[in-house]
Order: C-alpha cells, then structure tokens, then sequence
C-alpha cells in the first residue's frame, strides 16, 4: 500500500476528531464559557452546517486546482481554526472557529478521497479510499475519547492544541511525499447537485439524514447524559466514547462483510431497528435505573449502540452506489453533507430537548428520528421494486 494514504488517514483522523470530540467537551466548554449546555451544543451545529455547506461550494471553487496545494490549503485553515479555538475566550469567537474548521475538514475529506483514487490503481481504488476513511472510524474510536480525556485533565483548550499539532504534522509530511499535478475534477455546483434528480438518490439522502440527526441529538450531549441522567462524574465521558468508538469500529467492519450476505439495504434496516431499541432502552434505563446501575449500564449499552449504529454509514454507502453506480464520484459526497446536515440538526434539536425535558428524553427523540427514517426505506424501497418490475 502506497505510504501517503496513511497520512491522508491521519489527516482524516485529526480533521474528524474536532467533530466528534464536542460530546465530551461541552460541559466543560459550557462551565469556562458561562453558558447553557444547549448553548454549548450549538458549536456542533455550526461546524457542521460548515461542513455540509462548505463540501459542495468549496470542492467546485478548488475544483481544477492541484491536489496537493488544496490539501495544504484545507489544513492551513484547519490549524487555524483550532488555534482560534485554543486561544478564545468568547463564545463568538468560539462560533467563528467552528466555521473555519468545519468548511476546512469538509475540504479536506472530499480532496483527501480524490487524492487517495489518483495515487491508486483501478484495482486498488475501493481499497485506498476505505484506507482514507479509516481515519475517520478511528476518530470515533480513539480520536475523541483520547481528546476528551486531554479536555479533561488539561482543560479543554488543550484539545484543540492537541488536533492542531496533529494536522500541523500531516500538513508537513503531506506537503513533502505527495507529487505536484494531481489535477481535479472541475464541475459546477449545479453539476454537483442535480444527480439528487435521479430516482432513489433524493430518498436515501433523506435516509441519511434523518439518521444522523437522531444519532446525534444524543451522541452530542454525551455528557449531561451522563452526569444527569446517570449520575456519573464528567471525567467518565471518555470511557463512554471509547466503548462507543470501539463498537464503531465493530460495527464498521461487520458492515461490509454482512451487506455481501444479506444486501446493504438490510443491513441498514437492521441498522435503523437496532438503534431504535438501544435508544428506548436508554431512556427506560435513565428513568427507572438507580444511578449506580444506570451508569455502569450506561456504558455498556454504548457498545452494542457503536456496532449498530456504525453499520450503517458503509451500508447506505453501498445502497447509494448501486442506485447510480456511474455517478458515485457526485452522490458519495452528498451523502456526507447529508450526513453532517443531520449532524447539525441532531445537535441542535438534542439541546432544545434539553431545556425542555430531563436528559434522559434524549433517547426517545433519536427514536423517532430513526422510525422516520425507517419509514423513508421502506417507502422508498418498495417503489424501486415496483419500477424493477415494471416491464420495459
């Protein structure tokens, strides 16, 4: 395997770990900052808007600009955002820093992918793209417990220290090993966008977002889930996002191998009822449960929720590709800006819950999400076999 795509790997790690780190530092960002949690939990929301938005726009104005500088470009503004970060003490300076990491990521991710295909051959293509979006499965792994934990023991400036030294690593070896004239792809934005026209496209994008933005009206608030509903201290937030990532990455791998046996559309079926009944059982556990059997079980329900729940991105993945194999170089990153679009929605409405509800409602608002979106597959699914059996 070629050695550079372990750094774009690693540049997939630490742009993504800023994303997925917030459930462990809001409490604390919400105690320095001296605002509300849900306050808080918008700085998620905007760097993911960022990130939706960003992709598309910034992909087509860089379109036809070599890969390598766009990729250094994309980390230059990455370690500045985090810097700015580091360095705020307001939370409108905190609010500009999530825009600037959030739209650099996203121009990070879509240009790393590309790159990853360009330094490949056609039979290795599959191979070095899912090499590059390792990185992000170990972010959710590794990334944002590890970056939580420095949160917590150094205070959570010194997170965003952490991943800015990270790219600040990648950006330098990335900028030495990779080769000049890896040209782009340039395509318009009305380009990009117009494939959500074909059949079957517009409904699993739907799919796509109405699960993430149930996923993470939980997933962001992590941390009053368990301090307030379990009653466990803030310093057991990483442990919780470990065995969340360590089930993620479980659950990533077993994707793939299952969507060959059964069919992708299945598997995120099977994906969809799974995470609906973990997060019911989350809300029975939280209200029932004394605190100390809610917490340690609290934990341990992360594990088969990181399994069930990670199932899906490569299996939706896989049902996009089949509905319009020839323009899989357009829907894969619509599906990722569908993605951080419920991502931000999630993180919104999990904070509106909040100042409405106990933390312990979270689960069944996710729920419902989830439901919606199982509804979206199987409608969905049974018009494409309808128009597959439709003679023609």
């Amino acid at each position: 395997m070629d050695r550079r795509l372990i750094w774009l790997a690693v540049g997939a790690f630490a742009t993504s770990t800023v994303a997925f780190v917030f459930a462990g530092l809001l409490p604390l960002i919400s105690q320095s900052a001296g605002i509300t949690v849900a306050e808080a939990g918008r700085l998620m929301t905007v760097f993911s808007l960022s990130y939706a938005i960003g992709t598309p726009v910034l992909s087509t104005l860089f379109g036809a600009v070599d890969r390598r500088r766009v990729i250094a470009l994309a980390l230059v503004c990455f370690i500045a955002g985090n810097a700015l970060a580091a360095s705020s003490s307001s939370y409108l300076g905190l609010l500009g820093a999530q825009v600037v990491m959030g739209a650099a990521a996203g121009l990070f991710a879509s240009t790393a992918q590309a790159t990853a295909i360009a330094l490949s051959s056609p039979d290795h293509r599959a191979r070095a793209v899912s090499t590059v979006l390792g990185g992000t499965t170990l972010a959710v792994a590794f990334g944002a417990p590890l970056g939580a934990l420095i949160g917590h023991l150094g205070g959570w400036h010194a997170s965003y220290l952490f991943v800015s030294l990270l790219a600040l690593a990648c950006l330098t070896i990335l900028w030495l090993r990779l080769p000049h004239g890896i040209a782009g792809v340039r395509l318009s934005l009305g380009e990009r966008v117009a494939v959500i026209g074909r059949p079957g496209v517009l409904p699993a994008l739907l799919v796509t977002f109405l699960y993430l933005t149930g996923g993470f009206a939980v997933i962001a608030y992590f941390g009053p889930l368990a301090t307030d509903g379990a009653g466990m201290p803030a310093v057991m937030v990483p442990a919780m996002l470990l065995v969340f990532g360590v089930g993620a990455v479980i659950g990533n791998y077993s994707s793939g191998q299952l969507s060959d046996r059964l069919g992708a559309t299945r598997v995120v079926a099977l994906s969809l009822v799974g995470s609906i009944t973990i997060c019911v059982l989350l809300t029975i556990l939280l209200e029932f449960a004394p605190p100390f059997v809610a917490g340690p079980l609290l934990i341990a329900l992360m594990l088969p929720w990181g399994i069930v729940g990670w199932m899906f991105p490569p299996a939706q993945a896989s049902r996009l590709v089949a509905i319009a194999p020839e323009l899989a170089s357009l829907t894969m990153p619509l599906n990722v800006s569908a993605m951080y679009f419920g991502i931000a929605l999630g993180s919104f409405v999990g904070g509106q819950a909040l100042e409405l509800a106990p933390a312990a409602d979270l689960g069944l608002t996710a729920a419902v999400f989830s439901l919606l979106a199982l509804c979206v597959l199987a409608v969905s699914s049974r018009r494409t076999a309808k128009r597959v059996l439709q003679p023609g």
